[in-house]
This record gives C-alpha cells, sequence and structure tokens, in this order.
C-alpha cells in the first residue's frame, strides 16, 4: 500500500498549459469536420455564404442519383477490394511467418514499396499496365489497383498480431486429429481474427478515400464519390456534398461507438 501510494505521489501533476496544449491538438485535428457538419444545415446551396440552418439537404441528397450512383459504386469497390486484400494479406502473412524461403526478405522488402511510393506514381503504373495489356478501363481495374495498395497495409497490421502467436496451439488441434485446413479454418484465423478486422477496417477506409489512383485506373462510367467531390471542387461544392460527408461522419462515430461497447463488455467479462 505505501510503494502504491508513493508511486502515486511521485506522477506529475498535469498543469494548464497541458489543457490548453490539449485542446488546441484536438481542435486542430477535427475543426475541419465540425465546419463541414455546420454547412451541411446551410439554406444556402453555396459553401461559401452561410444563410441559416436548414436539414433540407440531408433529404435532398437521396434525390440526387448522381451522387447516390458514386456513393454506392464506391461502397461496392471498398467491399470487394477489401475482401480480396483480406484474403490475399492474411495467406501472404501466415506464410511468410510459418515457412522460410529464398528470396523471402526480398519479397518482404517488396510489400513496403506501394506504402511508400506516392499514390501519383502508382496510378500511372497502374494506368501503363492496363493500357500495355490491353485491358478496357472499369469497375475491375479499379479492384486491381486497390487491392494492390491495400495488401501491404492488411500484411502490415496483421504481423504485429501473428508476432505473439503461440504455434503450440495449432500442434495441439493436428495432434487431437485436425488436418491443416481444419487448423487454418478453426484455430488459426480466430486467433488472427482482431488483426484481421483492423487490417479490413484499414483497408475499406483507404479504398473508399481515394482519388488519385482511381481518377487514372477507373472507366468512363466509373465514378467513385471522391473523383466526383474533387470534380466538384474546381467550381462550387453542392450543400448536397456537406450533408452527405456528415452522414458519413455520423455513421463512422457511431460504428466507433458499438465497437468500443462490445469491446468493453468483452474485457469486463474477463
Amino acid at each position: 500500500m505505501a510503494a502504491a501510494a508513493k508511486q502515486h505521489k511521485d506522477k506529475p501533476k498535469v498543469g494548464p498549459l497541458s489543457y490548453v496544449y490539449t485542446f488546441l491538438v484536438y481542435t486542430f485535428l477535427y475543426l475541419p469536420m465540425v465546419m463541414v457538419v455546420l454547412y451541411s444545415f446551410n439554406k444556402n446551396n453555396n459553401n461559401l455564404a452561410f444563410h441559416g440552418f436548414t436539414g433540407k439537404w440531408y433529404l435532398s441528397m437521396f434525390q440526387n442519383e448522381a451522387l447516390m450512383k458514386s456513393l454506392l459504386l464506391t461502397i461496392e469497390l471498398g467491399l470487394v477490394s477489401t475482401f480480396i486484400a483480406i484474403v490475399l494479406g492474411t495467406l501472404a502473412t501466415i506464410g511468410m511467418h510459418r515457412y522460410d524461403f529464398k528470396l523471402k526478405k526480398v519479397f518482404d522488402s517488396l510489400l513496403y514499396i506501394p506504402v511508400v511510393i506516392p499514390e501519383l506514381v502508382i496510378g500511372i503504373a497502374s494506368l501503363a499496365t492496363f493500357t500495355m495489356m490491353g485491358a478496357t478501363l472499369s469497375f475491375w481495374t479499379l479492384v486491381i489497383a486497390h487491392v494492390t495498395f491495400c495488401v501491404p497495409f492488411v500484411v502490415i497490421t496483421l504481423r504485429s498480431r501473428i508476432a505473439g502467436f503461440d504455434a503450440s496451439i495449432e500442434e495441439a488441434a493436428m495432434d487431437l486429429g485436425a488436418n491443416q485446413l481444419r487448423t487454418l479454418m478453426r484455430v488459426t484465423i480466430p486467433m488472427l481474427m482482431p488483426g484481421i478486422l483492423s487490417g479490413a477496417m484499414l483497408s475499406f477506409t483507404l479504398s473508399i478515400d481515394d482519388v488519385i489512383i482511381s481518377y487514372f485506373v477507373a472507366g468512363a462510367g466509373d465514378m467513385t464519390l471522391p473523383i466526383r467531390i474533387y470534380g466538384m471542387a474546381r467550381g462550387k461544392i453542392s450543400t448536397e456534398v456537406y450533408a452527405l460527408s456528415s452522414a458519413i461522419i455520423f455513421v463512422t462515430i457511431l460504428a466507433y461507438g458499438i465497437y468500443f461497447l462490445i469491446t468493453r463488455g468483452r474485457n469486463t467479462a474477463d
């Protein structure tokens, strides 16, 4: 008790400047999102002048067929590319962790190239590759390009999870009669699931947020939401876009809140 009290007493006190600094940091991070939400209630359909509050744009955005089509395309693209990236990234992580082979370090280093290379270079390289192959730019060229830059992030995320993986659990499952496939599906994958979910969320976020790479490899009728908003930025951004962006922010906060409550409930039960 005395040691714990002494340790608590030795903790540095938080001064007023620390609160001010924290407030400034969070203001810098979240003020742009607050402004987006604020302008989503603007009576005037003009992002340069605020003329009072209204909620009509949250209903009007659903009547904008072009905007909704781009949103659905973006979500579909994110889900498909995330699923493929998770499958490839999970298998690659398990294989590179479990087996030793020639050029393993080379392949390991190559995974970081899409992470450090500018998106502009990846976009041009993807376009040149598809052109050389004679492929028609379409939804699937978007998927291939997105999977290319999402897989490394999935592998990097999973590595931190698989680093502390206890291989003896797999061995115990196989000693009890499970084959390699059953062990993979019933033991390995469930133990890696927190890392897989983290990689999936990161991959989905990167996919629906991408502008540059998608701009180079999208087909004529495949305009994702980021590309559409980027095109509007040259002129006037409709208030409906602010309403849609605010709705995405609200859904994200709600999803995070549900995830926090679930994980908190599990930690409390443990």
